[in-house]
């Protein structure tokens, strides 16, 4: 397989304000009928229905999967919280049966609810087909010919998606699912929304922002995607850049931490000579190399917690011919990555030349890690991908007047702090920094983060713009929001 793991397919796991307005007088007075979660003890679950297309309600309807963990202590409670964990194609409903929450204080005075986004988990996931999913998928194409097997693939993929799945299939755009929020909020009975979202949650958060000012209680947004990133060049250069950055962070930390396993040797030496045997085919196993994509893809995942002792040890596997198998398991395939993304983003490439050109320029400025794996694979499945794009990139549609909390880490390789500080100047809304590492910033550890976050989500204390939260030295216990998500 090009991705150079053992492949797994995971199917039940993984447009304006005038539209909304079109749904049925109902939809605001359906209540959750909530029943006790079979596999999970102390979590409700139950579900809330919504069109397939808002704009046109009466074409049939799903239903939007949700779990529950009540506030501790009911006689101080607020009411709800919704939570997002990302992706796209993160599954909110699973994560908190799974025991995901924020802080004691914040469970004390709010119910806790996930919801799987439309598409995702048990919310009528988008279903493709097996043989389309594992074609050959050439990511970093070295030939015209092999950049039209990409994108014949993605095209054949998409089709799989459409006709497997129906006509959800290419109504999954961000835009929808902020109209399912509101639903969602109706149906909990609150009368204005209280939300956490996290790396593709927040862009849920942005947009049910612009969609229902008047009804955002409190919105924290934390590792913040920037919907403004226009162009191709753009989105693939912001992400790249701030991966290189991380691998500096952690060469740096290498260099200075005696139980590093890279310790007083060239860790960018030993990074390329990974990367050299990646591309001639000799990293790994015989029967499980590891391409560019895929040795780019574990680093990037270390860099999530981040786990920087757990990758200097891979990198010392690799080097050696020993497996690297705790630096990433199985990759499993959500298979409605793609329909959502290509629906949320426009982001063209004329032909091979110009890929090509993109990734020539991208090492140019990342010596290191070459690219961004999240952001390459990202724009280039959605090259030849069949559908529309609902929800194309534009300014955030929100004012600073409302009470939004952008939070971000200094270092994040999936989020770029310059995409938390676009969407701060854009829109006034206030930014909270973590001067650390990894992806997001309120699970790492921070109780300066944690508190301020808190504040805010219990009586709306919003910080001075421009605080900063120290960082934590990282260790290797891993986050939740370690993995391949936005």
């Amino acid at each position: 397989m090009a991705l150079g793991r053992k492949l797994t397919v995971v199917t039940a796991t993984a447009t304006t304000l005038a539209a909304l307005l079109a749904a049925p007088a109902g939809a605001a007075r359906e209540t959750v009928d909530w029943k006790p979660c079979p596999t999970a003890a102390g979590v409700d679950c139950g579900t809330v229905t919504v069109p397939i297309d808002w704009a046109h309600p009466g074409d049939g309807t799903i239903q939007l999967a949700l779990s529950r963990r009540k506030a501790t202590d009911p006689a101080h409670r607020i009411g709800s919280i919704l939570m997002d964990p990302g992706g796209p194609g993160g599954a909110g409903a699973g994560e908190v049966q799974d025991g995901w929450t924020l802080s004691p204080a914040i469970t004390a005075r709010f119910d806790t609810v996930g919801f799987d986004p439309r598409g995702v988990g048990q919310s009528s996931p988008v279903r493709c087909g097996l043989t389309e999913v594992t074609a050959p998928n050439p990511q970093l194409p070295k030939s015209v010919a092999e950049f039209r097997q990409l994108t014949a693939r993605n095209q054949a993929l998409g089709t799989s998606c459409a006709k497997t799945t129906g006509p959800l299939a290419s109504h999954v755009d961000t835009t929808s699912v902020a109209h399912d929020i509101d639903a969602i909020r109706a149906a909990l009975g609150e009368s204005k929304l209280t939300y956490y979202g996290t790396s593709y949650g927040t862009l849920m958060g942005q947009e049910y922002a612009e969609a229902y000012p008047d009804r955002v209680r409190a919105l924290v947004l934390d590792g913040t995607m920037d919907h403004s990133v226009r162009s191709t060049w753009e989105f693939l250069s912001s992400q790249t850049r701030a991966t290189q950055e991380m691998f500096g962070q952690f060469a740096h930390w290498c260099a200075a931490t005696a139980s590093c396993a890279l310790h007083g040797q060239d860790v960018r030496s030993v990074m390329a000579q990974l990367y050299s045997r990646a591309e001639h085919g000799t990293l790994g196993t015989p029967d499980d190399p590891l391409d560019p994509v895929a040795l780019m893809g574990m680093i990037t995942h270390a860099f999530y917690g981040p786990d920087w002792s757990g990758l200097a040890t891979s990198m010392v596997n690799l080097r050696d011919g020993k497996p690297a198998e705790s630096a990433f398991g199985d990759i499993t395939v959500p298979t409605a990555f793609s329909s959502i993304f290509c629906s949320d983003w426009r982001l063209p490439v004329s032909g091979y030349g110009e890929l090509e050109t993109f990734r020539r320029s991208l090492g140019a400025i990342a010596p290191d890690i070459r690219f961004s794996p999240l952001a390459w694979t990202s724009a280039t499945g959605c090259l030849g991908w069949p559908g529309t794009v609902r929800d194309p990139q534009r300014a955030p549609g929100f004012l600073g007047n409302l009470p939004v909390l952008l939070l971000n880490s200094r270092y994040d390789p999936a989020t770029p702090y310059s995409w938390a500080q676009h969407v701060s100047r854009q829109t006034g809304a206030p930014l909270l920094t973590y001067d650390g590492w990894g992806h997001g910033a309120y699970f790492k550890n921070s109780d300066c983060i944690v508190s301020t976050t808190d504040k805010f989500l219990i009586d709306g204390t919003l910080p001075p713009k421009g605080t900063h939260c120290a960082a934590v030295t990282p260790g290797t216990s891993k986050s939740r929001m370690d993995g391949p998500t936005y």
